[in-house]
């Protein structure tokens, strides 16, 4: 991979100048490195990464893991059943896997009904889908390459009898 990218990948807050200074580049060379993978597709999004449970919010979703087993269409393959999973709004992430599922399909919802709804009446109901295992996400501890600390647990006196 391209120096220049592998940097942005590990932190995206690196400015131009940074990484200008780190590969001994001109910085004016890095920026229209960025431009031309931004406009390339190569990058297509800046991101943060959040750490939700730190969050002093009742707005929490929850998240699962769905694989789905489906019948490819004629001629189509996988890719337009895909398509019509990853066009719904619930859906972060869809991806071709292998093994006994086709998919894993990434949920998020404002709670675990929710979810389930989307399994029940969206999901499972699509003509090539022919069968979903749901996975509910208990608890981070990695995402994307970084470990997420977590909150101090209540730390309470043992009482025995």
């Amino acid at each position: 991979m391209n120096e220049i990218l592998e940097i942005l990948e590990k932190d995206a807050r690196v400015s131009p100048e940074e990484i200008a200074r780190m590969l001994r580049m001109p910085v004016l060379k890095v920026k229209q490195a960025i431009k031309k993978f931004e406009k390339d597709g190569l990058i297509l999004k800046y991101k943060a990464v959040i750490n939700k449970e730190l969050m002093h919010s009742e707005d929490t979703t929850v998240r699962a893991l769905i694989e789905v087993n489906i019948m490819p269409q004629k001629d189509l393959g996988f890719d337009k059943v895909a398509e019509r999973i990853y066009s719904f709004p619930e859906v972060t992430s869809c991806y071709l896997i292998s093994g006994t599922y086709d998919l894993l399909v990434v949920v998020e919802g404002r709670n675990m009904r929710t979810v389930s709804n989307f399994v029940a009446e969206k999901l499972s109901c699509l003509e090539n889908v022919r069968g979903t295992a749901t996975h509910f996400l208990l608890k981070k501890y990695k995402e994307d390459g970084v470990v997420l600390k977590h909150k101090e647990e209540n730390k309470r006196i043992a009482i025995s009898y």
